[in-house]
């Protein structure tokens, strides 16, 4: 922690009384900028949630999606988070800020007595819970009969994954789809199953799509030989990093979107050609031209 002293007099030195302390803060883990514009999984958060409305998001942390629900989506929102830090932070984009231990029983009863919100949202939250299953259904119950949640989940079924399992080296890290403080890990029909179970229908969904090479793994996908690789690639859900599900009560009106669409939607194009080029260049120019080409759109 830095003290930065900022005032000075007209010779350069700080003068006592125009002294202004600013503490600067080590960031918290889960504190990043949100781009509206990119297709991240934040970013189609904030698109699903919509403007000017009365939201709870559970699972809070220190604000990275809250402030620009509040200061871009003119929305209220009441947050509901555990770490003290992340309260401090969150603080000044909440109507107020409840402090509970998602993985406590009781929790909802801190909630139970304020009016059901237009909308719930959960992003990247119910896989650090030991019960997701019941935890949706909680925040279901908060929901008004005309809102819906927005959540978003990790997809364990990524390339990515496979390639640790292969390699043998299964390795936590702090942030991303082996963040360290994962205890629950879901693959796309185990994500439908667990909205059923909750009493909720998915009326919309936004995938984030991201090959290996562009992911925390990509050194563990460079291992694999391209035999392998061209496997994993034939699962049609292999590039599918995270989902962003907006759902509603089943009673509700609006049709069920599946969550495993097509398999085309996220098919590779020309997988001759992407592993004849991955067949001589190593994994730092791979990693390159992969992003190269998305800059433009291009798809192979």
């Amino acid at each position: 922690m830095a003290l930065v002293f900022i005032g000075r007099s007209p010779m350069g030195h700080h003068l006592p009384e125009q002294k202004e302390i600013v503490m600067r803060r080590k960031k918290h883990n889960y504190e990043y900028s949100v781009d509206t514009a990119s297709a991240s999984a934040p970013a189609n958060v904030v698109r699903l949630v919509g403007v000017n409305k009365r939201v709870l998001e559970v699972g809070c942390g220190p604000g990275s999606i809250t402030k620009v629900l509040f200061e871009q989506n003119r929305c209220r929102v009441t947050g509901v988070e555990i770490d003290a830090d992340a309260i401090d932070r969150v603080r000044p984009y909440c109507d107020q800020v409840i402090r509970a231990d998602l993985n406590s029983s009781n929790w909802p009863e801190l909630i139970n007595a304020l009016e059901k919100f237009e909308v719930v949202v959960a992003a990247d939250v119910l896989e650090h819970l030991y019960d997701p299953w019941s935890n949706l259904k909680k925040i279901a119950s908060f929901i008004a009969p005309d809102g819906y949640a927005v959540i978003s989940l990790p997809h364990a079924g990524h390339a990515s994954v496979i390639s640790c399992l292969l390699n043998g080296d299964f390795k936590y890290r702090d942030w991303g789809l082996l963040d360290r403080t994962h205890i629950r890990f879901f693959c796309l029909k185990n994500i439908e199953d667990l909205f059923s179970a909750a009493g909720l229908k998915i009326v919309d969904v936004r995938y984030v799509i991201a090959t290996p090479e562009a992911t925390e793994f990509a050194d563990s996908w460079s291992r694999l030989s391209n035999d392998q690789k061209a496997a994993i690639n034939k699962a049609p859900h292999s590039n599918v990093y995270q989902v962003v599900i907006k759902a509603v009560a089943l009673e509700s009106e609006g049709d069920v979107v599946p969550l495993i669409p097509p398999s085309s939607q996220f098919s590779v194009n020309m997988p001759s050609l992407r592993f004849r080029l991955g067949a001589w260049m190593g994994p730092v120019w791979r990693a390159r031209i992969h992003k190269l080409i998305h800059f433009f759109g291009i798809r192979i």
